[in-house]
Parts: C-alpha cells; structure tokens; sequence
C-alpha cells in the first residue's frame, strides 16, 4: 500500500515485513530518492542483513528504531536502551554505520533531519537510535521554516563512472538508476566501477574505506553536549531518555554544593571518543546510567579506564529517576 504525501512531496509504502521495507528504501537510494523506514526491536533485528547490504552498496538511507526490552518479543511495549550495539556491529564483516540518540520529541526532528545529511554526505544508513519513552512522549516542538533548513545532498556522478576514491571524504559521488549511467550495485566486493571483483587486494582496499570514511571523519560526526561541565569533578555519561533524569540528577547535586556535570551523548556511533577522553581527564569520576547490562558503558570504559566509570544499570520497563542517578554520584 502507498499513499501519496503531496504537502511534503513524498510518499510512504506500507510493506509486508521489516526484510523488504529495508530492501525497498536500498532500491528508492539507488533511484535518486531519501528514503527511511521505521521499527522498534525484533523488526531491527530483520533489517540488519540489508543494512549490511546499504553499507555495501553505499546506499544512504535512514532507520528509526524505537528500542525497548529484548532479547526476542521481550518487553514490546516497555523502553530499553538494548540495541546500541547491535546498530553498530549487528551487520557481518567489518563496516560503520552512524547512529543518533534523540532525548527529545525536538531532537526527533532535529536528529531525523541530521541523519538524514550524514547519511547523504557519507553514503552511510544512518540510524535513530530512540528509546520508547522518547517514541511515546508528547511535547511541544518547532518545525522552522523548510528554507531555514540546513540539507546536504549526496555527491552526483556528473560524467564517466570510473573513481579513483582520492577524496578527502573517502565518499565516491553516486551515481542513480535512471540518470543515464549503467549502474553496479551488488553485495559482492567490487572494484570503483560496482563490478564483482573478489580477490583479496580489491577487497581489502574496498573494505578499508567504507571503514576510513567514516573513522576519519568521526570528529565532524561525532557531537556531545556539555552542561555544568566547566568545573566539574564528577561527569554523568548518557543519552536518550535517560540523559533527561540525569540532567535533573546534575542539578540537583549542584545544588547540594557538588561539582557535577552531565556529557549528554547526542551521537552514539561513530563514538565520541576524543570528547570523552577530554572529560576523563578533568574528572575524577564518571557515573554511566543505561537502560541495559552495561553497552555503551564498554566504550566509556575503553576510553576513561575501568577505574573511573561507576555503571548504574535498569533493565525493566522503567527510566532512571533523578534520585537513583544521584544516589549514584554522591557514592
């Protein structure tokens, strides 16, 4: 079933199951259109193979996932902050993917918008990484003018097909169905025209800078805020709904007197490495509350030292509050 959206000049399809709406947004890329689908948990799970397939084929696109509580049907209607790691190693083999985490029905939108340009500037799927709170809360937001918009497109081949791939971006313009090129796309290694070539040379070499474009560019994707953290001694580490309690957490502990500050993780993959190896530095404690058993507190820990962190974990069909993060700061 699709139904035209002609305010917006789009469309939207209903599909039959998670593994062709994935398939279906790869084909509308490849003909030149944005495209997205949406789902939450097991519906991810089914997606992951063809996102494997737009990581490939360098296909941009964008998926919402909704998380909630897993493994299998677990909790469907409960939030969860589960899926982290499957967004970013679910596909097999080596590859990079972007991944967002609204706290906000604005940072939805906003958020929605910027997966959308990472997705386009990198030839990359980009994921919005929401939680079931955040899906079902109900705020005001602003929807600013669509000329107030700041929207990247994705580079066009204009002639030949042929590439040498030396762009600083490591990111090859796109060529589209339709746009008077012969067109490759195939899962298979291929060489800088789309052709299958399999050895190993043309594989590593094709491998190696789906990986770099994205790792060599994590400081321009990459994006953190930092609230109370000029003289902070103690840091909160989260994102998502969480962040939310955790702000509220922070200001509660200020005004006990305590040097608190929150680094609010706004994308989560590729991981804000240097940022938060700049709050290791200043801080002598890290406190990471997350709605799993522990996901992006490994990446904490990798890069501030196990020592440091202090996890505060929730599974369950409930959001930290408050008074449990701040249970957690004062020690």
């Amino acid at each position: 079933m699709a139904r035209r959206l002609p305010e917006v000049g789009g469309a939207y399809i209903q599909m039959e199951d998670e593994l062709a709406s994935m398939a279906a947004i790869i084909g509308a890329s490849y003909a030149g259109i944005k495209s997205m689908t949406a789902t939450s948990g097991p519906g991810f799970s089914l997606m992951v193979e063809n996102i494997g397939l737009a990581v490939m084929t360098e296909a941009p696109c964008v998926v919402v996932n909704v998380m909630r509580g897993g493994p299998s049907t677990g909790t469907p209607t409960s939030t969860g902050q589960q899926d982290v790691m499957q967004a970013k190693w679910g596909p097999h083999g080596d590859c990079e993917i972007i991944a967002l985490a609204p706290a906000s029905v604005q940072e939805m939108f906003d958020f929605t918008v910027e997966a959308f340009n990472l997705s386009e500037t990198y030839r990359v799927p980009a994921i919005v990484l929401a939680d079931e709170t955040v899906g079902h809360l109900r705020e005001r937001f602003i929807i600013p003018e669509s000329s107030s918009l700041k929207i990247r497109e994705r580079k066009k081949k204009q002639r030949d097909l042929s590439s040498d791939f030396q762009e600083p971006e490591l990111v090859p313009p796109m060529a589209c169905f339709g746009e008077g090129f012969k067109v490759f796309a195939t899962g298979l290694t291929h060489d800088s025209q789309g052709r299958p070539d399999t050895r190993s040379d043309a594989h590593s070499v094709l491998v190696t800078r789906l990986c770099e474009k994205i790792r060599k560019n994590s400081d321009r994707i990459a994006h953190v805020k930092q609230i109370y953290m000029e003289d902070a001694k103690v840091a909160v580490v989260s994102y998502g709904s969480v962040a939310r309690s955790a702000l509220e957490a922070v200001k509660m502990a200020r005004k006990e007197g305590m040097k608190v500050g929150l680094l609010k993780l706004d994308v989560l993959w590729p991981f804000p490495e240097r940022q938060v190896e700049d709050v290791a530095s200043s801080v002598s404690r890290i406190v990471v509350p997350e709605m799993n058993c522990g996901q992006i507190l490994r990446e904490v820990q990798r890069v501030a030292g196990i020592s440091k962190v202090v996890f505060l974990p929730k599974v369950g069909e409930h959001v930290h509050t408050p008074f449990e993060i701040l249970d957690a700061v004062r020690g």
